[in-house]
C-alpha cells in the first residue's frame, strides 16, 4: 500500500468517526435523534442533500465548480410554485417547464465557460447572484404556496409521500442484490484479466451496504414507510455511479480532471464532456428544487440558502478532489450523511441559525484543508 492510498485510509477511518462522534453526541442530548420519526425525517433532509451533491460531483471530476447551485435550487422552485399557485398550471407541466429551465440554463453556463475558456468559478459566482434576483423577482418577495386552495398535488406530495413497508423492504432486498451483485461481477472480472482486487473487502462492504438498507427500511417502517424522496436519491445515485464507473463519459471526466491536456491529445471532446456534466448539474438543480420547495411547503426567499456550500463539503469529505480527478458517488452520499446529520442534530436541539452557519462554516473548512492534505 502506497502513501496515497495510506492517507486516503486515514480519511475514510477519520470521517467514519466523525460520523459516529456526531450521532453519539446528538443521541446524548436529545433521545428523540434515533427515533423512527426523526430518522424519517433525517431521510428526507440527506436526499435534498445528496442529490445536489451528486450533481456538484459530476461537475467537480472534470476541475470545475458550481456557485451558483442554491440560488438556482430556490429559483427553480420558485418558477415550479409561481406557475401552479398564480397562472393556473397543472403541478406536472409546472415542474416538466421549471425542469426544462433548469438544463437550459446550466447548459448554456458550461457553454460560455469552454467557449471563452472562463473560470466556472466567476461565472456561478455570478449566476449565484444573478438567480437569486431573478427567483426574488419571480416571487415578488412573498411566500407562494405550492398548494393553492389547500389542494395537495404532485409537488406538494414530493416530500409527504411514504411507501407501503412491503415495497420498502421489496427496495431493501433489490439494493443488496445490487451490491452483491456488482461485488461478485468485480470478482469474475478480476479473474478474467488478471488484475489485483481485494474480494474480501470488497464483500465486506457490500454486505455492510445491504445491511444498512435493511436497517433504514426497518427503521423508517417504524413511522410511516420508505420516504419517497429516499426513493429518489436511490435512482439519481444509481444513474451517477453507472455513468460515472460504467460508461465512457464517466471516464471521459475523470481523465480530463486528472489532467485536460493529456485528455485533449487522447482525442476526448473535453468541451463536451463539461458541457454535459453542467446539464446533468442542471438536473440535481431541478429536482433538489422541487423537493426542497415541497419540504418547505412554500417558495419563500430562503429556499436553497447556501445549499451549493453543503454540496461542496458533502463532496469533499466523501474524498473528491476539488482539483478534479478523484472521488466516487458513493464517497459524495457518505459525505452528505455527515452534513445532513449535523444540520438535522441542529435543528432537533433548537440550535441559533447563527451557530448553524459557524458549524457549516467550519466544517466546509476543514473539508477543504483535508483535501490539501491528501493532494500533496
Amino acid at each position: 500500500m502506497n502513501a496515497s492510498s495510506d492517507k486516503i485510509a486515514a480519511r475514510d477511518l477519520s470521517s467514519a468517526l466523525a460520523l459516529g462522534a456526531i450521532v453519539a453526541v446528538f443521541a446524548w442530548l436529545s433521545p428523540d435523534f434515533l427515533g423512527a420519526r426523526n430518522l424519517s425525517m433525517l431521510a428526507i433532509e440527506l436526499s435534498t442533500t445528496a442529490i445536489l451533491a451528486l450533481g456538484m460531483f459530476c461537475v467537480i471530476l472534470p476541475g470545475h465548480i458550481d456557485l451558483s447551485a442554491g440560488s438556482g435550487v430556490g429559483l427553480i422552485g420558485g418558477v415550479a410554485a409561481v406557475l401552479i399557485t398564480n397562472a393556473g398550471w397543472p403541478a406536472p407541466l409546472a415542474m416538466l417547464a421549471a425542469a426544462a429551465l433548469a438544463l437550459l440554463i446550466w447548459n448554456l453556463m458550461g457553454r460560455v465557460i469552454v467557449a471563452e475558456k472562463m473560470p466556472a468559478f466567476i461565472i456561478t459566482l455570478g449566476g449565484l447572484l444573478v438567480f437569486k434576483g431573478l427567483f426574488w423577482l419571480v416571487i415578488r418577495n412573498a411566500t407562494v404556496p405550492i398548494s393553492p386552495a389547500g389542494a395537495p398535488n404532485i409537488l406538494a406530495r414530493l416530500t409527504t409521500t411514504y411507501l407501503p413497508p412491503a415495497l420498502g423492504w421489496a427496495l431493501a432486498a433489490a439494493a443488496a442484490a445490487f451490491l452483491l451483485g456488482s461485488w461478485w461481477r468485480r470478482v469474475r472480472r478480476a479473474k478474467a484479466t488478471g488484475s489485483a482486487y481485494d474480494a474480501e473487502t470488497g464483500f465486506l462492504k457490500a454486505f455492510l451496504g445491504a445491511q444498512a438498507a435493511a436497517l433504514f427500511v426497518a427503521v423508517v417502517n417504524g413511522f410511516r414507510g420508505v420516504p419517497l424522496p429516499a426513493v429518489l436519491l436511490a435512482v439519481s445515485a444509481f444513474v451517477v455511479v453507472i455513468l460515472t464507473e460504467h460508461t465512457a463519459f464517466g471516464r471521459r471526466l475523470y481523465a480530463i480532471g486528472g489532467n485536460e491536456e493529456a485528455a485533449l491529445l487522447a482525442g476526448i471532446n473535453v468541451d463536451q464532456t463539461v458541457v454535459l456534466a453542467f446539464a446533468l448539474m442542471g438536473a440535481a438543480v431541478a429536482i433538489t428544487g422541487f423537493m426542497q420547495t415541497a419540504y418547505a411547503g412554500a417558495s419563500t426567499t430562503t429556499v436553497g440558502d447556501l445549499m451549493e456550500l453543503d454540496a461542496v463539503a458533502a463532496c469533499v469529505i466523501g474524498g473528491t478532489s476539488l482539483k478534479g480527478g478523484r472521488g466516487t458517488a458513493r464517497g459524495v452520499l457518505f459525505g452528505a450523511l455527515i452534513m445532513a446529520t449535523l444540520l438535522n442534530g441542529m435543528t432537533l436541539l433548537a440550535v441559533s441559525p447563527e451557530i448553524k452557519y459557524i458549524a457549516r462554516g467550519l466544517v466546509l473548512s476543514l473539508a477543504v484543508w483535508l483535501d490539501t492534505r491528501l493532494s500533496r
